[in-house]
């Protein structure tokens, strides 16, 4: 028996775009329209009775799509998400986007097919027309971590800027005038904030933040060491380093033990984003740590208020540098 993904691979299109030419989504071409009637009636595809059964009204479901479930801050949130939307009543479907924006928009899809309650999204870098056609078309959404310009949602995140500001106090404390980061994507509101408050904190300190002293990786780990590994690689290496989330720290730390470095003493590293075994590493790697738990319930909660016809309000939530002993000279009592 055909299936979905029988039909796109028939038709050239991705599965988000069939699911949507099956549910008239306005946003189809005729054109694309056409390719995938025509591929429907050459494999013979026939919706099943349990699709079919899925497109009615899912009123006890809300859908949550994140950007990469093998992040612990991810994996965290949707364990936040879902003990939330219980006590409320609801149950959740996960997607893992893996920062692919076709994979996001095949996920929403699915969920749009299930006319889910209403949907949590930690939106993809690339901007998709489907996110704003769902926001548009009036189908209750709150954006989590990350936002979209241009799109009037409700959005709950953490505050990056008061942490970053702490970090970089700390780092010049310790006497690093020359320090670098590895960024997140510039595409995500994320990856710009936490790059502009690094580079706005170094300049209340009269420290420029030069070009060759950021690198820009994927919020991944493979990126984190080719980042480190690059500005390793230079003729005078920066004696601190900024990771803007966990996964590209922990690849920065790979990069330093392979180059058989001390850290600490031959070059500092911090994190956005703590985990739970930063504290067990030797030395205890720097972390600003965000109220993920938190940052999930809250998120629930604006997406219920919505669903109840009650207005929604976006939160910047703080976050805590946690001081340890991989810049340097540790700072007593941890936290700042």
């Amino acid at each position: 028996m055909a299936t979905i993904k029988d039909v796109a691979r028939a038709a050239g299109l991705s599965t988000a775009t069939v699911s949507r030419v099956l549910n008239d989504h306005p946003s189809v071409t005729a054109a694309t329209r056409a390719a995938v009637q025509d591929a429907i009636q050459r494999l013979d595809y026939h919706p099943n009775s349990a699709a079919r059964t899925l497109r009615s009204a899912d009123v006890s479901t809300l859908g949550l799509v994140v950007g990469d479930v093998v992040n612990p801050f991810f994996s965290e949130l949707a364990r936040a998400v879902e003990n939330e939307a219980r006590a409320h009543g609801y149950y959740v479907v996960i997607g893992n986007a893996d920062e692919d924006p076709d994979r996001q928009d095949e996920y929403l899809s699915i969920l749009l097919d299930r006319r889910v309650a209403g949907l949590l999204l930690c939106p993809t870098a690339e901007v998709s027309p489907l996110v704003a056609d769902v926001v548009r078309g009036g189908r209750p959404v709150v954006f989590v971590d990350r936002e979209i310009d241009g799109l009037d949602v409700p959005v709950v995140r953490s505050d990056s800027r008061l942490p970053v500001t702490a970090l970089v106090d700390h780092l010049v404390r310790l006497g690093h005038r020359d320090p670098a980061i590895i960024s997140g994507p510039t595409g995500l509101s994320t990856g710009r904030e936490r790059l502009a408050a690094f580079r706005d904190a170094l300049a209340t300190h009269g420290i420029g933040l030069p070009e060759s002293r950021v690198r820009v990786g994927d919020f991944q780990m493979d990126s984190g060491v080719a980042a480190m590994r690059s500005l390793l690689d230079q003729p005078e290496p920066p004696t601190a380093v900024f990771a803007a989330d966990n996964l590209m720290a922990l690849g920065a730390l790979r990069c330093v033990h392979e180059r058989g470095l001390r850290l600490g003493t031959d070059i500092a590293l911090a994190s956005f984003d703590d985990l739970p075994w930063f504290e067990y590493v030797e030395p205890p790697i720097t972390a600003i740590r965000q109220q993920t738990e938190r940052i999930g319930r809250t998120a629930v909660r604006e997406l219920v208020a919505l669903l109840d016809g009650r207005p929604a309000r976006s939160h910047a939530l703080p976050c805590t540098l946690v001081t340890r002993a991989s810049c340097g000279e540790p700072v007593p009592g941890g936290e700042g």
